[in-house]
């Protein structure tokens, strides 16, 4: 199948608990649906809330969508951490765009493989007083390098996707999103580019 028969878009976010994973999938998940495309969403976390795996898997479509959350092959992946990030490594195929937290993410990478982007999320979301908006900064990161999703759509999606008890965050989280999304120069790997004319 070649890329232009493709409607979907498949992204996987890997780390560990405590980094925000799961609240960034849901953000980045609503934020497509915000912009009528068809969305999945399947999160895993391992038994311990912070420190132990986490992960999810984001299906986006311009259509109906025929693929389950549950994929073999993605065509991009966030890793906030390398601990942990091996399954979501054989999913991805040469070509594929990873983007890493570089702050944190100390394996070696073949540049030659991937399209490979680094992004020190970890470290802008500490200059910005936060200790878990690493994941924020990635998922706005990933909105500049890929228009999967607009920006805007991005902070509306957060902002409901914030429980009552962590509102407080909102502002936090927009500036976290916009600095990610600022981080990098130009789009990279449009995401729709080649789907718009069989969509």
């Amino acid at each position: 199948m070649t890329d232009t028969e493709f409607k979907e878009r498949e992204l996987m976010l890997t780390g560990v608990g405590g980094q925000g994973v799961q609240l960034a999938a849901q953000t980045l998940a609503r934020a497509a649906t915000l912009e009528d495309r068809h969305v999945m969403l399947l999160g895993t976390y391992g038994g311990t809330m912070r420190g132990g795996n986490t992960e999810s898997a984001i299906v986006v479509g311009a259509g109906p969508l025929s693929s389950p959350p549950i994929v073999s092959r993605i065509w991009s992946a966030i890793a906030l951490h390398s601990r942990f990030w091996h399954p979501i490594r054989a999913k991805l195929p040469a070509g594929a765009l990873l983007l890493v937290n570089s702050t944190l993410f100390e394996e070696a990478l073949d540049p030659g493989h991937f399209r490979l982007f680094e992004l020190p999320a970890t470290q802008i979301a500490n200059e910005h007083g936060s200790t878990a908006g690493a994941s924020m900064v990635a998922i706005g990161g990933y909105a500049k390098l890929t228009e999967l999703v607009a920006i805007e759509s991005l902070i509306e999606a957060m902002r409901s996707s914030l429980p009552e008890y962590r509102r407080q965050h909102a502002d936090v989280n927009e500036a976290l999103l916009r600095a990610g999304f600022a981080h990098f120069d130009a789009v990279e790997v449009p995401a729709w580019e080649a789907m718009e004319s069989v969509a």
